[in-house]
């Protein structure tokens, strides 16, 4: 149903609101239940003695935000973390802190968009995007989905390798996750609230464990603060700045934009309201910047625990040191000058070698909650994001089958004929691709359904990432060095850049003769001239995409 009231300004404002579930499909039947992450909406407390501000009501809000933190949290951020420190020391932590304020302007403006529209991201790209570009989209983001789900698959399985002393293979790993993640992903049977304390209790141990770690390498505070607040970078090379924008990609996660606009949908908010809406948006805002601040401490905690501990050493500096604490691990580091290169498995045998077996044992722990608490949130960002762009009507279990099996199929086979010890390559490329995705998903955050500022923040934005992204991947491809895949990788940064300017196109092209339905006074052009949309559809999209202009 459409609903229509006037602001403080007598400028009326439509909005649409529906008793219906907001991520079935419009067009369909509501005789079946259809739900992915919430089957009731938390209800809003009032809360009339404080009128600015309530902690009843930010309880309330509390959840979306700590989920959508996660991926912050992943074991490629982990991973992406202790290299920072290992490789610059403390010199890149203002990158670190950079790179998740942005991702904290990106959540706002993704929570923004499922809180006024009542869409997600998702829902959103079926309605803008014609049926080649959207498809494209859709795969990309798959693609996106698959390559974080193999870092965090992979780093639960080394995590469970760690813990039983190699005993269980990576694969035996692999099979273990994918089987308590079907477990978990079924605790909000049980009440929204329990699965939101679940995922909580897993935050809670990654502070811990990464906590401890830190409290017992004792990094320098000082150099801790210097690498936060000055942005200079020392005596740094093509590896520090490399590993630069490897935090930027590893941090910034195109998939949780479509699981953040989403799960704010999980409240109980009348859009057709313009005070609720507005209160919805600043408390999920300022839940966002709690969850991503605890997220950033955890990420501290890595980067200066290696930056202290393992900075400037070499590979014969830890050998030595393994082999006087007759670590079974001592041959992972030949006995050579050239400067120690870690991973998440490496990290931990490291810090095993030099601080004892607690040190290790309470890595992997750290490790194991966030590879399973992030394979738990991808598999929502897989649904969400399948249902949104195909408009999926099945049943709960064939979904989380058919997004779960899309995703780790890929990981079990690289678990099977890839050991443990050598998956650093792997994660590289892995960065690489999630760079990639970055401006694709961001360029619906410039179109007509966002003010002036926005518009134009976002555009600097995606042109920042794509520069980022060409040079991180020139870098990659000439660490290769083989012609064939310079060719080949030229060829395709132009059909991606391309189609990033293709999708941007579709936003910003000028006004033009409106089809039927699209009147110039009364919607979008552009947007009706890119859908192709009857009179109905384009009006409907309007009133969502005029709500959020005024709510942002």
């Amino acid at each position: 149903s459409t609903s229509v009231y006037s602001d403080d300004h007598g400028e009326v404002v439509s909005t649409i609101s529906s008793s219906r579930n907001p991520l079935q499909p419009p067009d369909t039947s509501s005789e079946e239940p259809f739900t992915t992450y919430f089957d009731n909406k938390i209800p809003i407390p009032e809360d009339e003695t404080h009128s600015c501000f309530s902690f009843r009501k930010l309880w309330a809000f509390t959840g979306p935000g700590f989920l959508m933190s996660i991926a912050y949290l992943d074991p490629g951020n982990i991973e992406s973390d202790l290299q920072s420190g290992a490789v610059a020391g403390f010199k890149l932590l203002w990158v670190l802190m950079l790179a998740t304020i942005i991702g904290l302007l990106l959540q706002r403006l993704a929570a923004r968009l499922g809180v006024v529209t009542g869409l997600h991201l998702a829902e959103v790209c079926n309605r803008q995007y014609q049926k080649v570009p959207r498809i494209i989209l859709w795969l990309m983001v798959e693609l996106a989905i698959i390559g974080s789900d193999m870092q965090e698959v992979i780093g639960s399985a080394i995590a469970i390798n760690l813990l039983s002393v190699g005993k269980i293979p990576l694969w035996g790993g692999v099979l273990i996750t994918i089987a308590d993640t079907f477990v978990f992903l079924f605790l909000d049977k049980y009440g929204l609230r329990k699965l939101e304390a679940f995922f909580g209790f897993l935050i809670t141990i990654m502070a811990l464990t990464f906590g401890y770690e830190y409290i017992t390498v004792k990094p320098s505070q000082e150099k801790l603060l210097k690498g936060l607040f000055i942005p200079y970078c020392q005596n740094c090379g093509t590896t520090q700045l490399e590993q630069a924008v490897g935090i930027v990609g590893a941090v910034i996660m195109p998939h949780n934009m479509y699981l953040h606009s989403a799960l704010v949908k999980s409240r109980q908010v009348n859009r057709a309201n313009k005070r609720e809406v507005r209160e919805a948006n600043k408390y999920f805002f300022i839940e966002s910047c709690i969850a991503l601040f605890v997220s950033f401490i955890i990420n501290i905690f890595v980067v200066t625990v290696f930056a202290e501990a393992f900075f400037e050493k070499t590979n014969a500096d830890v050998n030595g040191v393994c082999m006087n604490a007759s670590s079974p691990h001592s041959s992972l580091f030949p006995n050579n000058n050239e400067t120690l290169e870690v991973d998440i498995y490496k990290g931990g045998v490291v810090l095993g070698c030099y601080f004892g077996p607690a040190a290790l044992y309470i890595w992997a722990i750290g490790i194991l909650a966030a590879g399973q608490s992030s394979t738990m949130t991808g598999t929502y960002s897989g649904q969400f994001v399948m249902e949104g762009f195909l408009n999926l009507r099945w049943s709960r279990f064939a979904r989380v089958l058919l997004t779960r099996s899309i995703a780790i199929t890929p990981t079990l086979f690289v678990a099977i004929f890839q050991d443990v010890e050598h998956l650093t390559g792997m994660n590289d490329f892995l960065n690489v691709l999630m760079s990639l995705q970055q401006p694709l998903h961001l360029t619906p955050f410039c179109s007509d359904f966002a003010c002036r500022f926005w518009k134009i923040a976002g555009g600097i934005l995606i042109l920042l990432i794509c520069s980022i992204n060409m040079y991180f991947v020139v870098a990659y491809v000439m660490s290769l060095n083989h012609v064939a895949l310079y060719i080949g990788a030229a060829i395709l940064s132009v059909i991606y850049l391309s189609f990033v300017m293709y999708l941007v196109s579709l936003f910003l092209m000028p006004p033009g003769p409106s089809p039927q339905g699209c009147s110039q006074s009364h919607s979008s052009p552009s947007l009706c001239l890119c859908l192709g949309l009857p009179g109905p559809g384009c009006r409907t999209l309007h009133l969502v995409l005029l709500n959020f202009m005024r709510f942002t």
